[in-house]
């Protein structure tokens, strides 16, 4: 299943929250939904889900105008919307219901899901008596009841402790080799990067940037080499005397028993290796930096996370 959304518009009154956005998302992968608070995020998911409806653009199924009641669609909300006086497995039967499953299959797989979150034993508790992170099981244990196709995650891991956390990652990659495709909005640019292949990052309401993570780092310049070294000051005072010339600034991290160099020019690496090769100078290994993720979003974003 492959999910287009081509020239996505919106606005709120005189508000234009939606500038022409394009993206898309395939079954059996992650894809991550980037943008700073007031970016467009929360108004695409909602477009998606048929809470608003566009102004312009369309969304696109298998290449054929989407229609929701024909996909099965799991949304896991930052904001939690279970109801924390009622018993749990009797509100996840119901949503099970809500979202088309028959008395019986909501009843078999809110038992299926409760045992996946390690949670049978609070089946007949009040959600208001766990902690936020079982909480948070339930919650994504609700968005799962129907196993759905589409799957889209508002800030999962928000609140979890590390256990919960490696659960829920289980969990997800169980669902994307099942052959879902999952949507990730997300300011925790870890779990982005561990799932998502391809991004799209929202500033103002445009798509700033978008594709293959690996793609957009390797656009940067690749000019700056990272030696590894137990003898940094020594290595990079050679660097530094025997090629000066091809190095725009380099300096040693003691540390981190490393060197920085940063090159002139990045076709210069051949030159720069093929010195500290000859400088006899034990060196451990190099590799060619590049930005981090949460590099990338500073710099399309228009500001920090």
């Amino acid at each position: 299943m492959k999910i287009e959304v081509t020239k996505l518009t919106k606005s709120f009154g005189d508000k234009e929250v939606l500038r022409g956005v394009d993206f898309e998302a395939n079954s059996g992968e992650a894809f991550g939904l980037l943008g700073r608070n007031g970016a467009g995020k929360t108004t695409t998911i909602r477009i998606l889900m048929g809470v608003f409806f566009q102004d312009g653009g369309e969304i696109l199924v298998d290449g054929k105008p989407i229609k929701r009641n024909s996909i099965r669609l799991g949304y896991l909300p930052e904001e939690r919307g279970l109801y924390p006086k009622q018993k749990i497995g009797a509100q996840l039967e119901y949503f099970g219901r809500l979202r088309g499953l028959s008395k019986t299959d909501a009843k078999k797989n809110t038992a299926r899901w409760l045992e996946r979150m390690g949670m049978s034993e609070y089946a007949a508790k009040p959600l208001e008596t766990l902690s936020k992170g079982n909480q948070q099981k339930i919650q994504l244990a609700a968005t799962l009841l129907c196993d759905p196709q589409l799957i889209i995650l508002d800030e999962p891991f928000s609140g979890l402790d590390p256990v919960n956390a490696g659960l829920l990652k289980d969990v997800i990659r169980e669902m994307i080799d099942s052959g879902a495709a999952v949507i990730f909005s997300s300011h925790q640019m870890n779990y982005i990067e561990e799932f998502c292949d391809n991004i799209a990052i929202l500033n103002s309401g445009k798509i700033a940037v978008g594709g293959s993570i690996r793609e957009i780092r390797r656009s940067y310049p690749r000019n700056t080499i990272i030696l590894n070294t137990e003898k940094p000051g020594e290595l990079c005072s050679f660097v530094l005397k025997s090629s000066g010339s091809i190095i725009e600034e380099a300096f040693a991290e003691e540390k981190d028993f490393r060197v920085t160099v940063r090159l002139k020019k990045p076709s210069d690496k051949d030159k720069l290796l093929s010195a500290v090769v000859g400088s006899g100078i034990d060196t451990d290994g190099f590799i060619v930096s590049e930005p981090t993720l949460s590099d990338i979003f500073v710099s399309y974003a228009g500001g920090g996370v």
